[in-house]
């Protein structure tokens, strides 16, 4: 896709992200300023719907304010709060080994780095990269389903999984680009670019698709 393309394509996306409900990290960063907390809510949103993330994240933020609190509460009353997101049981026991390795690790901070971040108990490299992108406003292509999806779509990358995607993206999108596309995609996935059924009379980058080809 010509650079001018993504440009028109970020543009229209952007657009369409301003009328909608920003995703679920983009709204505790903002609301929060606070890399940890943007951490520890994207721990929580890994197969998760965002309103159970927002609600989770709520009730653990009322106890929690940062890493110190986390040590002082049992993995019980971890696990109660963030209740019902996917796999609870396993992030409760990831949110309470967190602390202890940010001590040892990086002096009790968040790292901004990729590769330090996925030293994090129950952190990969999507939630690194948005973490990076969302939590500290540097550089970084996160790729989750939707951004997979719809970047195929587009003729953007070819690809099979999400890691050949973020790698292919690296190559193919403007660096201005690398912190929002995350966000635009998920949103736009979310709404309008659906996996099954996509709502392509909606869809305001519809001709992009149309023209590459892609009709999915």
């Amino acid at each position: 896709m010509h650079p001018r393309t993504i440009a028109r394509v970020h543009g229209l996306l952007r657009r369409e992200f301003e009328r909608r409900r920003a995703p679920i990290i983009d709204l505790i960063a903002a609301q929060t300023r606070d890399p940890f907390k943007v951490l520890v809510s994207t721990i929580l949103s890994s197969r998760t719907q965002d309103a159970t993330t927002a609600a989770a994240s709520r009730r653990l933020y009322a106890v929690v304010k940062g890493p110190a609190d986390l040590k002082r509460l049992t993995g019980k009353r971890l696990a109660r709060l963030i209740y019902p997101v996917g796999f609870y049981r396993t992030k409760a026991k990831h949110l309470k080994q967190l602390p202890d390795v940010l001590d040892r690790e990086f002096g009790g901070r968040v790292p901004d780095g990729i590769d330090d971040l996925c030293r994090l108990p129950g952190v990969g490299r999507k939630t690194a990269n948005l973490v990076r992108a969302v939590g500290f406003g540097k550089p970084a292509v996160c790729v989750d389903v939707h951004v997979h999806r719809i970047s195929n779509r587009l003729g953007l990358v070819k690809t099979k999984t999400p890691f050949e995607t973020e790698m292919a993206l690296r190559r193919a999108l403007p660096r201005r680009y690398w912190i929002t596309w995350n966000s635009l995609l998920v949103s736009h996935g979310q709404s309008t670019c659906l996996p099954r059924r996509p709502r392509c009379d909606a869809c305001p980058v519809f001709s992009r698709c149309a023209r590459v080809g892609v009709r999915q």
